[in-house]
């Protein structure tokens, strides 16, 4: 009996010490998880306010650490299910044809959702594509995230037409997608970036002349564009172990007519309203709206407060996004717009 009690523990000391190597495997030689900043430049995020002790950190004091009866309550209700949390059929999908993206400089600014934060925006006779998470999986594996809402996107990648500029807010998996820059990196002329996110590029292909990295407030000219990245209350990294490297924030499109303003993630602060006062008003506003729970409001606005936001902002229209596409969080998957609108 004891040679049988020793031969399984060895058996299972053997299991998990081969899943920990595996793991561990995975995540340092896996595509998915990007790339680290050079020394060269994590000496330069130093010099910066926002930068202690070796990670960005946020203009108010913002936590994301739960405590062990609140990691318990979101487990159990992740057991438990929430009700109407995901669609109970494939959401309908209006498919957009290359052609209807041809671009003609003097029609109206266009937008096309593809779920959550994907927008094709095309403006002033350019195309710019924000945040493209294309993929099924917002997760480094299929087996590590759910299925996107839909079985298909408007338009596949490879009918996509050429595209101006790629504009990233932050590097977590829904925003920032491996399969998806792959897929895209040869018809993007520029992609700009929170300062540290280039790494992550740099590692999947992406030419390093394409690669455009701002800090906070930082105005940058694509053309007859002008695009600044705002701050925003939030936090990045692709791996557990990997919290803050990159930086993250949210995005002003000023073009020869329409000022736009496209939110990222983050939590509610007092860097909207002076957003507002620095770029607006805003004709449109694309804000995070989804995704949320009290336990973590601090780095995901509430719908009430998506509201408030877009009038800090100073919006003339707000549309909600983070939504529609993944599950996330534990509400039911139209309590965002439900919610959203209703206090728009």
């Amino acid at each position: 009996m004891k040679k049988i009690i020793k031969m399984a523990g060895l058996a299972i000391a053997s299991i998990l010490l081969t899943l920990f190597i595996g793991g561990f495997l995975f995540i340092k030689l896996s595509p998915e998880f990007g790339g680290k900043p050079t020394d060269k430049q994590k000496a330069n995020f130093s010099q910066l306010s926002h930068y202690e002790e070796g990670e960005f950190v946020n203009l108010i004091p913002t936590s994301m650490d739960m405590s062990f009866s609140n990691i318990l309550s979101v487990i159990g209700d992740y057991i438990k299910g929430i009700p109407n949390g995901t669609p109970s059929f494939s959401i309908p999908v209006e498919p957009v044809d290359s052609l209807d993206l041809t671009i003609q400089p003097d029609l109206l600014t266009q937008f096309t959702w593809f779920g959550h934060s994907a927008v094709l925006l095309e403006i002033d006779g350019l195309r710019i594509f924000l945040d493209p998470m294309l993929g099924n999986t917002p997760a480094p594996h299929p087996w590590m995230g759910g299925k996107r809402f839909s079985k298909k996107l408007p338009i596949d990648i490879a009918q996509l037409p050429p595209i101006d500029a790629v504009l990233i807010s932050h590097d977590h998996y829904d925003h920032l997608d491996y399969g998806s820059v792959q897929k895209l990196k040869e018809k993007v002329s520029d992609f700009y970036v929170p300062l540290g996110v280039g790494a992550h590029l740099r590692r999947w292909g992406v030419d390093e002349s394409a690669i455009h990295e701002l800090n906070w407030w930082d105005e940058i000219q694509h053309q007859n564009l002008k695009m600044v990245l705002a701050p925003a209350r939030h936090f990045s990294g692709r791996s557990i172990t990997a919290r803050n490297p990159p930086l993250w924030g949210s995005w002003i499109i000023r073009g020869e007519r329409d000022n736009l303003y496209f939110s990222g993630d983050g939590g509610y602060g007092p860097h909207f309203k002076e957003i507002g006062e620095r770029y607006g008003p805003f004709d449109f506003a694309m804000m995070e709206c989804g995704q949320y729970d009290e336990r973590w409001a601090q780095i995901h606005m509430m719908p009430e407060e998506t509201a408030q936001a877009a009038v800090d902002v100073q919006a003339k229209l707000m549309m909600p996004i983070h939504w529609g596409a993944f599950r996330l969080a534990l509400h039911s998957w139209t309590d965002p717009i439900e919610r959203g609108t209703n206090q728009a």
